[in-house]
């Protein structure tokens, strides 16, 4: 089996990070750590709260100091947001403190798994689905770039999709 301490998951919102980050630290005994859930837990407002008075750059730099402290620990697998990839410091620790999988899904199934949520700040637009078409071609080559591992989560369920990664895992072929 592949050895490894942690387990980092990228991709865009929507591809199920949390979900399947979870369920996948449960099956592996690892602890479950969230970029976007630490980072409102020690500010105690929202991410469009932080968006609407810091602009993306003060989000940014949060999670960016979120990265660096989560990816030092030991035995996690961490969610992270789906701008993660956009800071190089950020690419950098991912890929030198544990193995990433990009969980890849389309702008299409990604605006139908987030239509109906609010804390999404750079979906407040005219055409949501224009912007995460947009998003996925700014951000897919940095996701692939950082990538040990690629699973699609198009039209899966969440015990499917942490079955492939942990199969996987345990043949040493991300």
């Amino acid at each position: 089996m592949m050895r490894f301490k942690n387990i980092f998951l990228v991709g865009p919102m929507g591809a199920g990070k949390s979900t399947v980050g979870r369920q996948l630290a449960a099956a592996l005994s690892f602890e479950f750590k969230d970029s976007d859930q630490e980072i409102q837990r020690r500010t105690g407002v929202d991410i469009p709260t932080i968006f609407e008075y810091e602009g993306e750059e003060g989000f940014r730099q949060r999670e960016r100091q979120v990265i660096d402290e989560l990816s030092r620990l030991s035995g996690i697998v961490m969610a992270t947001g789906g701008g993660t990839v956009l800071r190089s410091g950020n690419r950098r620790d991912l890929t030198s403190r544990g193995l990433v999988v990009y969980l890849h899904c389309s702008p299409e199934q990604q605006h139908a798994r987030t239509a109906r949520d609010r804390n999404r700040p750079l979906l407040n637009t005219e055409e949501p689905l224009a912007r995460l078409r947009q998003l996925t071609e700014e951000r897919d080559p940095l996701y692939r770039q950082v990538a040990d591992m690629v699973v699609s989560t198009e039209r899966r369920g969440t015990p499917s999709v942490v079955k492939e990664i942990r199969r996987r895992l345990e043949s040493d072929t991300p």
